[in-house]
Order: structure tokens, then C-alpha cells, then sequence
């Protein structure tokens, strides 16, 4: 990842921005978040792989375009020449408006019913949206080479690929742009205003809205410990409760293959002595929810 000094430099050069601190945080893998001081304004510096950049700059569009209708989505700050990110390097980066808050809880009660409640006025808002960079839906590969890692794989995710499309045939799903990954910790509640957030757009994707439900509803714990969620997202409107009553299962195993099937790529690529702990745990939590489905 590129050095601090050099962000600093192109923030200056590119948004015209003096900061006067730039702050590590942890961030996915492919990305590194800088939390940037500018005299009393607080903004994200997020720098991703240059390779990324068409779903980095839908994601950015997204948020964008939810923020221009009132939701607090950690949008982009337009660059000098309004580009939504520029290059850094072989990388780009990107200057987010900072949400403050907290994160939701998501085994409090009230905490799930604006959990699901805001996830729906972003489904309801990004009714339209497009956007080239946007995956097609969807990536699962069950021929994938790297699925070789653990003999229970490919069947799982096989049979998890065949369920979604048996039920894209029976019945038509609402589709339309997702976040991606909708947990707890991408929603930030402000107890100053009670206003409540949804940031981390970098996983934004096209497909059925039930998979950003079930995704919320793995971060839950399963439906028994979601319910809250589920009733709040429901009243918000974006899908028919009977789609969502007849799609969820499906879903939420479908949304297990993702995970194996991202731990699986992982755990294939990674060197020797790279640390891979996460990636089997991963790994080993979707086992135990496809095998046990």
C-alpha cells in the first residue's frame, strides 16, 4: 500500500485538500482506510487496487446517489476535476465523507429494526440505479479449480447454486442494486441525532434484494435470532413479504457458498507462510451451515 506521505500528496493535489493528520484503520484486504483530519472536517481516505476500480467507483455512485437523497451513506467527495476517485500509483483513492456514530448491535431488539428498516430505504432508494461497474450476478463457479482445497466443497456450493437457480425459475425475484454485505458494523447509528447510516459500499453488486436480507440475517445469527430485522425490513416495503418468506432459506445458503467459496479462493492463492487463519475459519463456519442445511 502506498505511504502515508503520498496520500497526503494527492489529496492535496487532486481535492485541494491540506490535511493536517492521516490516520491508519484496518480494512479489508485489497484495502487500506486513512481517517483524514482537515482543519474541524473528519473524511475517509479509502485506497483500493487499481484493478478494482470499476466496482470501487459503482460502489462510490451508489453511495452517491442514495446521499443525494438524504441517506448518510459515507459518500465521495468529487476530486478538483470531479472524478469520484483518482489514480495513485497503481492504485486509486477515494475521500468519503465521514458518518459519525456507532455501530449497530445486532442482537438488540431496537438495533435490528433500524437495521432493517435503513437496509430497505437503501433498496427503496437505489430503485433505478445502474451502473457499468457493478458485478452480474452472480460469481459462484462450482467447476472453479479452487475448490479442490476440501473435498465437501464443491457439492455444497454446487447444490447451493442449483437451489437459487431452481427458484429463479419458479419464482421472480426483486432485483436490483445491493450493498453487498450489510452487517451490523456497516451502519452507523449518531445518538447526537439519531440519525443512522449505512457505509462500506466497496462490496456493491447487482442482483435479488433477498441477498443483502439473508446477509443481514447471517450477521444476525440465523432467522430465530433475527426476527426483529426481518419485521422492520418487511414494513419498509422493498420486497413482498411472500417472496421474502419463500426465498429467505434459499438465500441465506446461497450467501453460505460466498463465504466458502471466497475462504476456499483465499486459502488456494495464499503463500506458504502467509497467515490464513482467518480464511479457514471462514471456511469452517459455512461447513457447518451447508452441511448442516
Amino acid at each position: 500500500m502506498l505511504a502515508d506521505d503520498t496520500i497526503r500528496t494527492t489529496l492535496r493535489t487532486a481535492w485541494h485538500l491540506q490535511p493536517d493528520g492521516c490516520t491508519p484503520l484496518d480494512g479489508e484486504p485489497t484495502t487500506s482506510t486513512r481517517s483524514v483530519a482537515a482543519g474541524d472536517r473528519r473524511y475517509l481516505a479509502v485506497l483500493v487496487a487499481g484493478v478494482e476500480r470499476p466496482r470501487f467507483e459503482a460502489g462510490l455512485a451508489a453511495a452517491e446517489h442514495l446521499a443525494r437523497q438524504g441517506l448518510d451513506t459515507g459518500a465521495p467527495v468529487r476530486a478538483a476535476d470531479g472524478a469520484l476517485c483518482v489514480p495513485a500509483d497503481e492504485h486509486v483513492l477515494a475521500l468519503l465523507e465521514f458518518v459519525p456514530g456507532r455501530p449497530l448491535d445486532g442482537a438488540d431488539p431496537v438495533d435490528q429494526q433500524w437495521w432493517g428498516d435503513r437496509l430497505g430505504a437503501a433498496h427503496r432508494g437505489l430503485a433505478g440505479f445502474r451502473h457499468p461497474g457493478l458485478p452480474a450476478w452472480h460469481p459462484l463457479r462450482p467447476d472453479a479449480p479452487y475448490l479442490s482445497v476440501a473435498g465437501w466443497l464443491r457439492p455444497a456450493i454446487a447444490g447451493a447454486v442449483t437451489a437459487l437457480t431452481k427458484l429463479q425459475v419458479t419464482d421472480r425475484l426483486t432485483v436490483g442494486p445491493l450493498h453487498g454485505d450489510p452487517r451490523p458494523e456497516a451502519f452507523r447509528l449518531d445518538p447526537a441525532t439519531g440519525r443512522i447510516g449505512l457505509v462500506s459500499w466497496g462490496r456493491a453488486r447487482f442482483g435479488p434484494l433477498m441477498y443483502d436480507v439473508a446477509s443481514a440475517v447471517r450477521h444476525a445469527g440465523g432467522p430465530a435470532r433475527a426476527r426483529e430485522l426481518l419485521s422492520a425490513y418487511e414494513d419498509s416495503g422493498p420486497v413482498p413479504v411472500a417472496e421474502i418468506e419463500g426465498s429467505l432459506d434459499t438465500l441465506l445458503r446461497f450467501r453460505w457458498a460466498m463465504e466458502a467459496d471466497a475462504g476456499a479462493r483465499h486459502l488456494a492463492a495464499a503463500a506458504p507462510d502467509a497467515p490464513v487463519d482467518r480464511w479457514r475459519t471462514a471456511l469452517d463456519q459455512a461447513r457447518i451451515a451447508l452441511l448442516d442445511d
